[in-house]
């Protein structure tokens, strides 16, 4: 009976001396409680020690984690709806706060902070118009809203928000509709004005280039004329040099030029006299003495 009830006493301490140890792992952070009052609010990970049976250890853990809520249906400030998914990243900043808002629960803890997040972006989306929305303001809108949840989290969960982004914005149908007939007649605006512009340009370019195509025409004619009359002077005085130089081959030669003109197909009829000047080198040449 001695030896059973030391056995029983030496296992009894044992088990007193393990549940006297507790370890904190990597990541994480643990809170002690003693009849559920907070003994110590921050355990770095290793190895502690409590009281056994009277004191109980709340383990936390310190990373990063995500709160991931279904789309929301917010209004812009003209009243248009818009369709918002987004996600939170968030982690516990102060172990006491949190336990006391929570119980250490990350159920609970996403199910208080999601409220929060979804009313710093329905004021946020509620100041801006939808192409405000459109054209680009989610990186303003998503820095503000972290900034206004973290202060509020901290404060009341004891939760740090450490980012929100939206992943989508979508518009309901009807909406969609509106925005897509509102684009489209802006573009056909746009399509219009530019088309005006390149016509107006076309037909500037057009009358300039007629103005210059007339211009070089007219001086190309002037010139043309000029070298002409030139050409023509130049041929008259050497017809009259070389005229006056032999007169009577001359008039041989243009007999000549004439016969070919006027025989050069093979079917004319010439009715001339026979003394006629044109014919005169027809004539049988007289005898030399």
């Amino acid at each position: 009976m001695i030896k059973a009830g030391s056995a029983i006493v030496a296992l009894l301490v044992v088990l007193l001396g393990l549940n006297s140890m507790f370890v904190v792992s990597e990541g994480h952070s643990a809170l002690l409680l003693q009849f559920g009052r907070i003994v110590h609010t921050d355990y770095q990970p290793g190895l502690h020690f409590k009281l056994p049976v009277i004191q109980q250890v709340m383990h936390f853990d310190k990373r990063i984690l995500s709160l991931d809520a279904p789309p929301e249906r917010y209004f812009t400030s003209e009243k248009k709806s818009v369709n918002v998914d987004f996600y939170v990243k968030w982690r516990v900043a102060d172990n006491a706060a949190y336990y006391r808002a929570t119980g250490g629960d990350q159920l609970q803890a996403a199910q208080r902070l999601t409220p929060i997040v979804k009313d710093a972006l329905r004021f946020e989306f509620n100041a801006r118009t939808l192409p405000d929305l459109i054209s680009g303001g989610r990186k303003d809108i998503t820095e503000r809203v972290r900034a206004q949840t973290d202060a509020s989290a901290r404060k009341n969960l004891g939760i740090a928000v450490v980012d929100v982004r939206i992943k989508r914005i979508d518009l309901p149908n009807e909406v969609s509709e509106s925005v897509y007939k509102r684009m489209r007649a802006e573009r056909l605006q746009l399509a219009n004005e530019l088309r005006f512009t390149g016509q107006e340009a076309a037909e500037k370019i057009q009358a300039d280039a007629d103005r210059q195509g007339q211009v070089l025409r007219a001086d190309a004619q002037r010139d043309a004329a000029k070298v002409k009359g030139e050409g023509d002077a130049e041929a008259a005085a050497i017809y009259a040099r070389a005229y006056s130089q032999d007169p009577e081959f001359f008039a041989f030669y243009r007999s000549l030029a004439a016969y070919r003109t006027s025989f050069e197909d093979g079917r004319g009829v010439l009715v001339l006299k026979p003394d006629d000047e044109l014919l005169r080198y027809f004539e049988q040449p007289a005898p030399k003495r």
